[in-house]
């Protein structure tokens, strides 16, 4: 990920090598033809876009020869008849520029944007789309990513203040791809501990650490069950950011598995792969704390991070255990790779303790979430007020919620001879993502409003990239997270 420095202007700078000039391709009824802009393309009007190569789909791109050596980079912003170029399609035509125009060092985006929504769309997408993971690979193998100025031309104004959210946000979603990206055996629950302690330095944020002697001590037995396996113990980490005149409070619950085998409940082998991704909930609503405070918003937030590394040994839980959550409920434990609920469990009972205006809880939760709503979309769970907050908060950020049901017959399906509820029922395949919200329902006060986040699908991008998001890790629903505080930090 290259530092980048975007600007805006109505001047359009001079064809230069090593430029590439963004002009948009449209399809009408009068068929495909460039978009309007304040760049000379008259040298384009000699040609047939088609035999140019070009492509009115959606984040379609060709390259032109421009005069002087420079170049035309033809965007396809889709049929006018069809798509709606709204601030969500210039998001991500932000980062199919950022994507696909990474190897060249100064681009001026021309598109004739003539709506302020539209254009703080385009540069944010850019500044999402700006990333690249190649972790562990050898110099030799990583192609510098040369992109680091963008020129937007239109007559609209930006604020720097504008461009300073934007960058804070767009920083802590990389962040957080980054942490998700990052091998499991680098990163496990001291080691998350640790980033935790550096990215919080300067911010005014109040750290506390609970280790395994403390979690015992406390009557965490979600997170201690969950990592008793591992020879690297689990942590609770909180983060407390409390501005002078916040009036509300915001809790925000992460799961933090840092690498997830089922335990003794194993997966097969191929579906362990990519269990490195289980602890996104966790990253999120670290960094989603992180940028909260660095654009100051005055509301109170605390993060509850719940890290553990599920894995089977002598010292593992079984299936048939009994454990205490730190509420005191107990919990018959029947599959060991329904996990995540039980942690979740931990971090929801203590953050209900300091009677929040609201908690949101992201996990990684169930594949049954992936298999109801694609890979793109977030299943949203919880109580009316807390479901509208969400929903609005996401609809303003551009980023895919689905809102889902509790139906009460399920909640039976949990009921345990020998404990308060059990983990799963037992071949049940039916609900399976709305029974892993009514485990967590139970944790949370009716008194105080709660939504859950199913980011399985979401959360890790095993395709192609597209649009701002890359492949791997994706940060989806962090800046859902920070427009809910905002929306908080202006309520009275």
């Amino acid at each position: 990920m290259s530092k980048l420095a975007i600007n805006v202007s109505n001047k359009v700078p001079a064809f230069k090598k090593g430029t590439a000039f963004v002009i948009g391709v449209r399809n009408s009824s009068k068929g495909m033809g460039l978009t309007t802009s304040k760049t000379d393309v008259s040298v384009l009007s000699k040609h047939d876009l088609e035999h140019l190569g070009a492509n009115f789909n959606l984040e379609s791109m060709s390259r032109v020869a421009a005069p002087n050596g420079a170049i035309f980079a033809l965007l396809g912003l889709g049929d006018s008849a069809v798509e709606k170029l709204n601030p969500d399609a210039y998001r991500a035509l932000g980062g199919a520029i950022a994507r696909n125009l990474k190897g060249i060092a100064q681009v001026v985006v021309d598109l004739g944007i003539t709506k302020q929504d539209d254009l703080l769309a385009l540069i944010e997408g850019i500044q999402l789309g700006n990333y690249e993971y190649n972790g562990l690979k050898s110099k030799a193998n990583v192609k510098p990513i040369a992109f680091s100025k963008v020129t937007v031309i239109t007559d609209l104004k930006v604020t720097a203040a504008n461009l300073s959210r934007i960058q804070i946000i767009a920083g802590a979603v990389q962040s957080t791809r980054d942490l998700v990206n990052t091998p499991p055996n680098l990163m496990y629950p001291a080691a998350m501990v640790k980033e935790v302690q550096s990215a919080s330095k300067g911010l005014g944020l109040s750290i506390t650490v609970w280790d395994e002697k403390a979690l015992a001590k406390d009557g965490f037995g979600g997170i201690l069950a969950v990592g008793m396996g591992s020879s690297r113990p689990p942590r609770l980490v909180k983060i407390e950011y409390r501005p002078k005149g916040a009036k509300n409070h915001l809790a925000l619950v992460g799961k933090g598995i840092t690498f997830d085998t089922g335990g003794l409940s194993l997966k097969p082998a191929e579906s362990m792969v990519g269990m490195k991704y289980d602890m996104t909930g966790a990253a999120t609503a670290f960094q989603s704390v992180v940028a909260i405070a660095k654009l100051g918003l005055p509301v109170r937030v605390t993060a509850w991070l719940c890290l553990a590394e599920n894995m089977p040994s002598g010292t593992a839980q079984r299936p048939d255990d009994v454990i205490k959550i730190r509420n005191g409920k107990t919990v018959e434990v029947l599959n060991t790779d329904a996990e995540g609920r039980l942690v979740l469990a931990d971090g929801l009972s203590v953050a209900a303790e300091a009677k929040p205006d609201l908690i949101l809880d992201i996990a990684t939760l169930t594949g049954a979430a992936t298999i109801a709503l694609g890979n793109r979309y977030a299943g949203l769970m919880g109580d009316e007020k807390a479901v509208s907050v969400v929903q609005q908060a996401a609809k303003n950020t551009g980023e895919l919620v689905w809102h889902m049901p509790l139906p009460i017959e399920l909640r039976q399906l949990l009921n345990s001879d020998v404990a308060d509820i059990a983990n799963v029922k037992i071949g049940n395949r039916a609900g399976g993502m709305l029974i892993g919200g009514h485990f967590l329902r139970e944790f949370v006060p009716s008194t105080i409003a709660w939504a859950h986040l199913d980011v399985a699908g979401p959360a890790d991008n095993g395709g192609a990239a597209y649009g701002y998001t890359p492949k791997g890790g994706t940060g989806a629903i962090l800046r859902t997270m920070v427009e809910v505080a905002s929306g908080l930090a202006k309520a009275k």
